[in-house]
């Protein structure tokens, strides 16, 4: 699971980053709201934890535009010393998943992210659908226009991985390191499973699904009307 710690307290930001490493996580970090909003956008992660009062773009301002500008649904805990009612109010407002009022201990951070991403990666999202595919992640069964198709288990998590983040688009090393952690390939094994992917999701069928972004990473979306 990969996590940005986006916090201008250097204390607060080393403490975090190196608890949560310990604990299992890969960790990105920004000081400032507009390297942070930036990281967002451009990488995939699956839960930002979100100071509010940060330089050049408050926590509040970088949510909205994440959710309402990018359109990006990534879980996000919002940390801040302003616990008033209406502050939290208006971070649920602006998207925020959760809210953590300062001080706070690591290991209550640490049980509100595991709750998040339990109800993010279970919370009934069991069938994936982007166009007319379709993929069952109880039954591992995909089918596209109601025709059954057959994958092999790296094709099924390259799937599951663009699907779930559809219609973003994915870097390679994010693909590479969702499929095979720190222990990568050869450099064209991720080429070569997406050329096989499209064999099955995309040839028989008239709209290609499937897009190579050229020097960044590959996106499964319906083409734009």
């Amino acid at each position: 699971m990969r996590i940005l710690v986006i916090e201008d307290n250097r204390d607060i930001l080393a403490n975090v980053m190196d608890y949560l490493q310990l604990k299992g996580y890969t960790v990105d970090c920004a000081q400032d709201g507009v390297s942070g909003l930036h990281l967002a956008v451009s990488e995939h992660y699956d839960l930002i934890v979100l100071d509010i009062m940060l330089p050049g773009m408050d926590g509040y301002q970088l949510c909205q535009r994440l959710r309402e500008d990018a359109g990006r649904d990534t879980p996000i805990i919002m940390l801040t010393a302003r616990d008033a009612l209406d502050d939290r109010l208006k971070g649920l407002k602006v998207g925020a998943d959760d809210y953590l009022p300062k001080p706070f201990a690591l290991s209550e951070l640490v049980a509100r992210i595991e709750a998040i991403l339990r109800r993010s990666s279970g919370g009934g999202r069991h069938r994936l659908e982007v166009g007319d595919l379709s993929y069952d992640l109880d039954t591992l069964q995909v089918s596209r226009a109601g025709k059954a198709l057959k994958l092999n288990p790296v094709g099924l998590k390259l799937l599951e991985v663009l699907m779930r983040k559809s219609p973003a688009v994915i870097r390679r090393t994010v693909l590479e390191e969702a499929l095979w952690g720190d222990e990568l390939p050869d450099s064209d094994s991720l080429r070569s499973h997406i050329h096989q992917l499209r064999q099955i999701v995309d040839k028989p069928f008239e709209t290609p699904l499937i897009h190579t972004v050229h020097g960044v990473g590959y996106s499964l979306s319906e083409p734009a009307q």
